[in-house]
């Protein structure tokens, strides 16, 4: 199974502000930008292919760039929402003064942004919804999501390790494709 995923376009918040499940405006240059990723998504595609079915994070950001792409019916489904910060959604970093910030940094994986979620229990959410994927009859499938789910979709397949996360974060509008 090939599986395209595509991370919304850029969003209309201050750099250095943690914003994750928060359902964030996006930028005024979304119809310029979303247009790209239309024209990209269309050139990856041999003449009369279609995708099997196409599933989006249910946050504006994904839901947004899914319809203009022409896909008004993709399937919402909460496993590919972004990381969830808790208590630090729409605070700068630079900012937060809670304690757990430094366990965090030090330990992303393992350790939740408080009342949040770690990039683990993020990665086991994306993992259950690619293995439920896996026992579906699709041959190809496209996913309108997050950076830190393409990340996870990464890690799944072996391109890249929990370890390296940060760095293997794909611009807004970048497509990763991947096969099961």
């Amino acid at each position: 199974m090939n599986i395209t995923f595509i991370r919304h376009t850029s969003v209309d918040v201050p750099p250095g502000v943690c914003y994750g499940q928060t359902d964030v405006p996006l930028r005024s240059t979304f119809p310029q930008e979303a247009a790209n990723v239309r024209m990209r998504l269309q050139a990856s595609l041999a003449q009369g292919e279609a995708f099997d079915q196409v599933f989006t994070s249910p946050l504006s950001r994904c839901t947004r760039l899914a319809e203009y792409c022409g896909y008004r019916e993709a399937k919402r489904d909460p496993r590919l929402l972004e990381l969830d910060f808790g208590t630090w959604e729409m605070q700068p970093f630079a900012t937060n003064t809670d304690p757990r910030l430094a366990e965090w940094y030090a330990d992303y994986l393992h350790i939740p942004a408080t009342g949040g979620e770690s990039f683990t229990q993020q990665y086991r959410r994306v993992s259950a919804f690619l293995d439920e994927l896996r026992t579906c009859p699709y041959d190809r499938v496209l996913v309108f999501s997050h950076g830190g789910v393409l990340v996870c979709a990464q890690i799944y397949v072996g391109l890249t390790t929990p370890e390296e996360a940060f760095s293997a974060l794909p611009a807004y509008g970048e497509m990763v494709h991947i096969n099961l």
